[in-house]
């Protein structure tokens, strides 16, 4: 799928610049910017969900599951046969 691009202005430190280019071809390197930066935004969203919904799990309101992971998923398979 490709998005439509806009252009952005920022710095990056000169030895992440010069790495950059010695690595990645010249009509690459947005889009190689682009997607460590999708990569990076993912991690930090996926982290932030984890932070959030911590606590979020009360084994109070999950009896069912109290003997364990194991013979929980055990039963569920058997009331399938």
């Amino acid at each position: 799928m490709q998005h439509a691009a806009r252009q952005a202005n920022f710095q990056i430190p000169q030895d992440i610049l010069e790495d950059l280019r010695s690595h990645v071809e010249r009509r690459q390197q947005s889009k190689f910017v682009a997607e460590a930066l999708r990569k990076e935004l993912r991690r930090l969203r996926l982290r932030n969900a984890l932070e959030t919904s911590f606590g979020a799990w009360d084994d109070r309101d999950h009896p069912e599951s109290q003997a364990g992971t194991d013979e929980f998923i055990r039963n569920i398979r058997k009331s399938y046969c």
